[in-house]
Formats: structure tokens, C-alpha cells, sequence
């Protein structure tokens, strides 16, 4: 039997704290989530405090069987406040400093990253100096063949051009929304309409693909050799959260299994719609 392909997905873990409830979160978590469910080895890296939210973190990864290397820091487990528009699409009011923000570069990460084939990483578990610098040593010590996904993820003000751009060069895969292209193009100065911007950033940063969501009005994906545009489906929503990032497991599976561009990019947009009609990011693939 083939082994299976590794991804990581490292950085923020946390609860998104509803009005009426609590749901486990944090985009290279999700990210693990959905690449297990669809059949790769996955882990999630992240920190935890010595609370009752962390001991429910640990409980809830177990339920779900994902793998996880879970540091214990004395600060306490992330929060995020979350409210849902009228549409269903997630605003955040993110806690700082917590735990997730000194994830510490254990020396048996310099193994792991040298197997893997895929990591994904976002610019939110890079605002403290700790986490920033594990997560850079990781990426920069997984293989250059392998998938380096940047799944841009910008929240409130945690991020800089500078730190935007220093992450750009650490990836080949950018994975952005149609919001964060207008905020990435004014901050380097890009002219075009939003797809030319994501094709003048795959040259530029020598990207193999950009992946552009964009919400009810379709998603791209971008390689140097073509563009596939995919419109989302109706379907009724309960909530996005999680959405984008199932998109880029699926997107990361079907590259990885050497489909189509075409074929893995409507692995991606028929996995984040059925995610959109759940409640949570990690709803039970039973029900697909």
C-alpha cells in the first residue's frame, strides 16, 4: 500500500465563541481536519494552555481521530469572539496574547518537516516573535518539491506588508479571498483587476498555483499554464466558518493525487459548499 502524503497545517488553535456557543477553530487546524477526512496523513502543530478550554481542545481533536502535536504553554487557550452578518459570513474579535502565540520550534519538527508534503500556514500565528519564528523555520525546512501553502488569512490588524511579503517568498501556493487581494494590492501597489493581481503575484513570487475565492461569485484557480474558474453553488448556508479552509484541503488532496486542475478544483469548491451548509468547520463527513 502507498504511504500516504504528509501535510501539516501549523499555527493558530482556538474556540470561536458564539453568541449561543463554542466551536473549535483556527485555519491550519481546519485544515488538518478536512485533509484527514479526505484520506491524507495530517497533523495539526499548534499551543494550548493549562485550562479547561485547553483540556476541551484536546478532547474535541481526539473525538474527531485528527493527529496533533499540541505544545502546553502557560498563557491561556485562544479565544475569538464571533459574530455572524446577515448572511451568515463570520466577524472576529481575536483575544491576544494566548497560547497559540508561543508555539515553540521542538527539535523533532526538523525531522517532520523534512517529510512532509505539504504545510499550510497563515499570517494570524505570526504576530508574536515565538510562533513566527517556529513557523518560519518549519516551512523553510520543508522540501521545495513539497507544497508550501500561504492561506493568507488576514484578521483585524495582524499582519504588515512586510510580514505578507516574507511569507510570500516562503510559499508556492497562495490561497486568498477576493477582500484580501484589494487589501495585498493596494499594499504592493498592483494595478490589474483581482485576477490579474493573483497572476502578476504567481509570477512574481514564482508561485506553482493561487487559489482566489470569492465568496458567492465563484472561485479561480491560478497556475502558470492556465486559469480554472468554477461558479460557487447555491446551496442554503448555516454558516461559512471552515469554508475556505476545507477549499484548500481539497485543493491540496487533488494536486497531490495529480488530478486535473480542473477535477481538484471541483473537488475544493463542492467540499467548502457542503461545509457552508454545516454548522462549524469540522461538520461530520457523514452527512456529504
Amino acid at each position: 500500500m502507498a504511504k500516504k502524503p504528509l501535510v501539516i497545517g501549523i499555527g493558530e488553535l482556538l474556540w470561536d465563541v458564539f453568541p449561543d456557543h463554542k466551536q473549535m477553530g483556527g485555519a491550519p487546524c481546519n485544515f488538518a481536519y478536512h485533509a484527514s477526512k479526505l484520506g491524507l496523513d495530517s497533523m495539526a502543530i499548534s499551543a494550548i494552555g493549562n485550562d479547561e478550554l485547553g483540556v476541551e481542545i484536546i478532547n474535541k481533536m481526539d473525538a474527531v481521530d485528527l493527529k496533533y502535536d499540541m505544545q502546553r504553554v502557560d498563557k491561556d487557550t485562544g479565544t475569538v469572539k464571533v459574530t455572524l452578518d446577515e448572511k451568515g459570513v463570520p466577524q472576529y474579535e481575536i483575544c491576544q496574547p494566548v497560547a497559540w502565540d508561543f508555539i515553540h520550534m521542538k527539535p523533532e519538527y526538523n525531522k517532520l518537516a523534512n517529510s512532509t508534503d505539504a504545510v499550510c500556514f497563515g499570517s494570524l500565528a505570526q504576530r508574536g516573535d515565538v510562533s513566527r519564528t517556529t513557523i518560519r523555520s518549519f516551512v523553510n525546512q520543508v522540501s521545495n518539491d513539497a507544497l508550501k501553502v500561504f492561506d493568507i488569512n488576514l484578521r483585524q490588524h495582524f499582519y504588515s506588508k512586510e510580514l505578507l511579503e516574507d511569507s510570500l517568498m516562503m510559499c508556492n501556493v497562495l490561497k486568498i479571498n477576493d477582500e484580501e487581494i484589494k487589501v495585498v494590492s493596494e499594499m504592493m501597489g498592483l494595478q490589474g483587476d483581482d485576477v490579474e493581481n493573483c497572476q502578476t503575484l504567481l509570477k512574481n513570487y514564482h508561485l506553482k498555483m493561487v487559489a482566489l475565492t470569492c465568496g458567492t461569485e465563484g472561485s479561480y484557480l491560478i497556475t502558470p499554464a492556465e486559469v480554472s474558474f468554477i461558479e460557487t453553488p447555491m446551496v442554503e448556508v448555516a454558516d461559512t466558518v471552515g469554508a475556505g479552509d476545507s477549499f484548500t484541503a481539497a485543493m491540496i488532496t487533488g494536486f497531490l493525487s495529480k488530478k486535473s486542475l480542473k477535477e481538484t478544483h471541483e473537488m475544493a469548491v463542492k467540499l467548502s459548499a457542503f461545509v457552508c451548509t454545516q454548522h462549524g468547520a469540522m461538520p461530520e463527513y457523514s452527512n456529504i
